[in-house]
């Protein structure tokens, strides 16, 4: 089975990465960021995306979404030390098969993967607990907006970024701000993160 395993952490990746490979049949490649992960995924096929969530780059859930965008094979499997109710409901309607906790043991992440392999849903109990409170309130391009405000960017530079006009970007700012209860946009992009929706 070829396994892409997508993680910026160099440790937690090496040590993912020789723990799969101990694996009868596991053969791993490994991208630093999700962007070379997303080159990768258009270089060569791939059984299965093991993705970390939140990355340099292309996160774990856009990731999921170039693989759903273009109908490949590629099984989907996030992996987060992160345990926010949002980002499970992304991550199944971006077609993700699994979706596990970090310090889960590498026997239950094993299983997970032949699971999702033969077709089924394998979502950490907790995780799945954890999501069934709030709903995302957020469009995705209020979710863009939000992202590149809280890296530091300008409205203007968000504008061109998203490749709209300066007036929407601070529209889906404002409709951000005010649908999160927020003082304002860093406090918007903060809570929108601490729910796990951006």
């Amino acid at each position: 089975m070829k396994i892409l395993l997508a993680e910026d952490q160099a440790m937690v990746r090496t040590a993912l990465a020789s723990l799969l490979r101990l694996e009868s049949g596991f053969d791993v490649t490994e991208a630093a960021d999700g962007d070379q992960a997303l080159t990768l995924l258009k270089q060569q096929p791939f059984d299965l995306l093991l993705s970390d969530i939140e990355m340099p780059g292309k996160t774990g859930i856009e990731l999921a979404h170039y693989v759903q965008q273009h109908k490949l094979t590629t099984k989907v499997v996030i992996i987060t030390t992160f345990g926010r109710a949002g980002y499970v409901k992304r991550a199944m309607d971006a077609g993700v098969g699994g979706f596990l906790l970090k310090d889960a043991p590498v026997e239950q992440l094993v299983q997970a993967i032949a699971q999702v392999m033969a077709g089924r849903k394998v979502v950490d109990s907790e995780l799945l607990l954890n999501s069934l409170g709030e709903q995302d309130p957020l469009s995705d391009k209020e979710r863009q907006a939000l992202r590149l405000a809280a890296d530091g960017k300008s409205t203007s530079e968000i504008a061109a970024a998203l490749y709209i006009a300066e007036g929407t970007a601070r529209n889906y700012l404002s409709d951000a701000i005010n649908k999160l209860d927020a003082a304002n946009r860093i406090d918007a992009a903060r809570i929108a993160r601490q729910k796990g929706w951006l």
